[in-house]
């Protein structure tokens, strides 16, 4: 069902990016950017990963691929039965610059802050560690990235949540009832 919705989705936006977007008075959109081209490509790309993991893309404008939602649906570890929206907003610097990344449901996690802010490598330029962002990284990358903040990348020694991350070390127990209240809290789905 998702790659479908997926794939009307991308057919609304080529059909738009060809001229052939209707309605609008007659005003056509044109892909003319590059980070256009390559989000039109990544998108295709995108397909093979969404059929493989828990994790939907959603286009709240199917003309706009520069900014999507994605929600990951972890189906083991701590945050096993959450569902966490993340906006992803594409910039025109794209792929020079990597894309910016917002959590909207709230997590107890040490790698997302409680505004939202995540902390992974890959969506820095300057990382410290060799896994930053470089242009040859792409959306499917951003996914996977994501997707492993919930399974093994979940990093205790660098974190973004500093409390959730001490509790971790010092109360573990404590830590994942933590995790299971703010997943009952504001990661079901309703």
């Amino acid at each position: 069902v998702h790659m479908f919705k997926l794939k009307q989705q991308q057919a609304a936006a080529a059909a738009e990016s060809a001229g052939g977007g209707g309605g609008g008075g007659g005003r056509t959109r044109t892909i003319s950017t590059s980070r256009d081209r390559l989000l039109l490509k990544e998108m295709s790309e995108l397909q093979e990963v969404l059929t493989q993991q828990r994790t939907t893309l959603h286009l709240p404008n199917p003309s706009v691929l520069s900014e999507f939602v994605l929600t990951i649906s972890p189906a083991e570890g701590l945050w096993a039965g959450g569902h966490f929206k993340f906006i992803v907003r594409v910039p025109e610097a794209y792929n020079l610059a990597p894309p910016e990344v917002t959590c909207q449901t709230r997590v107890w996690h040490p790698n997302v802050s409680e505004q939202g802010e995540v902390c992974l490598s890959l969506l820095r330029l300057n990382s410290i560690d060799d896994f930053g962002w470089y242009p040859t990284r792409t959306l499917k990358d951003v996914v996977l990235g994501l997707e492993s903040l919930f399974t093994d990348l979940c990093d205790f020694h660098d974190a973004l949540n500093a409390e959730a991350a001490d509790q971790y070390r010092c109360n573990p127990q404590a830590f994942k009832l933590k995790v299971s209240e703010y997943i009952r809290r504001y990661a079901c789905r309703k």
